[in-house]
């Protein structure tokens, strides 16, 4: 049961990277949307609109998605340990 769960755990790790590394830094050129968005409203966010939050928090979704599963997979890692 816990090789189940640790074999999905890492299925959401690689789903986490693969999204953060396509949609959370997509468009790569001339610089990554995200930390765009980032750089704003830690400048204090003067001037950002509606569709600017929710275009952070779309690009932002799979680094919190991969945060999550590392986090997840952390959990199940150390439970399966400690049953050993």
């Amino acid at each position: 049961m816990t090789e189940t769960n640790l074999k999905k755990a890492g299925h959401n790790v690689f789903l986490g990277l693969l999204g953060s590394l396509t949609l959370g830094l997509a468009p790569f050129y001339p610089e990554p949307h995200l930390f765009g968005k980032i750089r704003w409203v830690l400048g204090g966010a003067n001037g950002m609109a509606a569709m600017d939050w929710f275009d952070l928090a779309m690009h932002g979704a799979p680094v919190v998605f991969l945060l999550w599963a590392l986090w997840t997979y952390y959990k199940v890692k150390n439970s399966q340990a400690a049953e050993s």
